[in-house]
């Protein structure tokens, strides 16, 4: 077992690591270590820094330039969907939260979290190195900005994280630098009651099961509640003339398909209409595509080669959009 003096070595060690001023470690390891009062100050000054940075504050003196040095070291690193291990791969959510969290910050894990991080930027020209560029509605795509509309991004499956230009006006853009105490990083352990509030989904039926399975697929949980709106009225136990059932209204065939067991299980339901909506979302990469999918079958969207002239889907496609709207998606 390590004695009073191996500790303070190991913690004279850290403040190294840490770039932790040594004086004051120094003061307190050559001090009297009767009572305990060495040790007590030496530990303090040693987790200062990791507890600021267990709040969601930055490492001393981190800029935006450190953010765009930390993604530059995953530059080559293939895509691969969910993966957060830059050893296997990673993808555009997963960069970000990568190139933050080699600085100390804990930012949310999906797309959609991250372009409700920090604090918003008015527009790509008062864009700073370092921010957050968010894409699309709702947000399926994230890159951090480099400067002189370049970003860095983890663009899609087959590629590679790699720099290239701003394609297109971002929906949102955020700065986690330079705002107080990094304000909407959270910690690990803060994170579920921080995503509890997250958005528009206060007082909303089924809020959890929504931002549950939104984080699982990475799927907007507004874009669930919105369709669950639209579908049943948040009622459980719908079914609809045409024999679709529960609160997302899944046919029994599509329910089957992606292992849903019982339609009227609200859990069930809403994980198996993410499931579904994430591979419309990435198939067709429009989100009045992926809805229209959703409603007559991705089969009749590829036939048509958009939105199906179905009276049914034609109003339907809108209304979710509204829905999603005064959610706040």
């Amino acid at each position: 077992m390590m004695g009073i003096d191996g500790v303070l070595a190991r913690i004279s060690e850290l403040n190294s690591q840490l770039r932790v001023v040594p004086a004051t470690v120094g003061a307190a390891t050559s001090a009297p270590r009767t009572g305990g009062t060495a040790f007590a100050s030496a530990l303090a000054n040693a987790t200062a820094t990791d507890t600021a940075t267990d709040t969601g504050t930055t490492r001393a003196g981190a800029t935006g330039a450190d953010v765009v040095a930390a993604a530059k070291k995953y530059l080559g690193t293939r895509y691969v969907f969910g993966s957060t291990d830059p050893a296997k791969g990673l993808d555009c959510s997963a960069l970000v939260q990568r190139a933050y969290r080699d600085l100390g910050i804990e930012l949310p894990r999906n797309s959609w979290q991250q372009a409700k991080a920090g604090t918003k930027v008015a527009n790509l020209a008062a864009a700073q190195p370092g921010d957050i560029l968010a894409f699309n509605s709702p947000v399926n795509h994230v890159a951090i900005y480099l400067g002189d509309n370049k970003m860095i991004a983890a663009p899609k499956p087959g590629d590679h994280v790699k720099i290239q230009s701003v394609y297109e006006t971002p929906t949102h853009i955020r700065r986690v630098l330079g705002t107080e105490a990094a304000t909407g990083a959270t910690t690990a352990a803060a994170r579920p009651a921080a995503l509890r509030q997250t958005g528009g989904l206060a007082g909303v039926p089924y809020a959890d099961l929504f931002l549950k399975a939104g984080a699982k697929y990475h799927v907007s949980p507004e874009l669930l509640a919105a369709v669950a709106k639209v579908e049943s009225s948040y009622n459980p136990k719908a079914v609809s003339p045409a024999g679709a059932q529960g609160l997302m209204q899944l046919m029994p065939a599509t329910a089957r398909g992606l292992g849903v067991r019982n339609s009227f299980d609200p859990a069930q339901a809403v994980d198996g209409a993410a499931k579904l909506l994430a591979n419309h979302l990435k198939e067709f990469k429009s989100l009045p595509l992926a809805l229209a999918a959703y409603n007559a079958g991705g089969g009749a969207v590829h036939k048509y080669g958009g939105i199906p002239p179905f009276a049914e889907t034609q109003a339907y496609v809108p209304k979710v959009q509204k829905a999603l709207a005064a959610l706040g998606g």
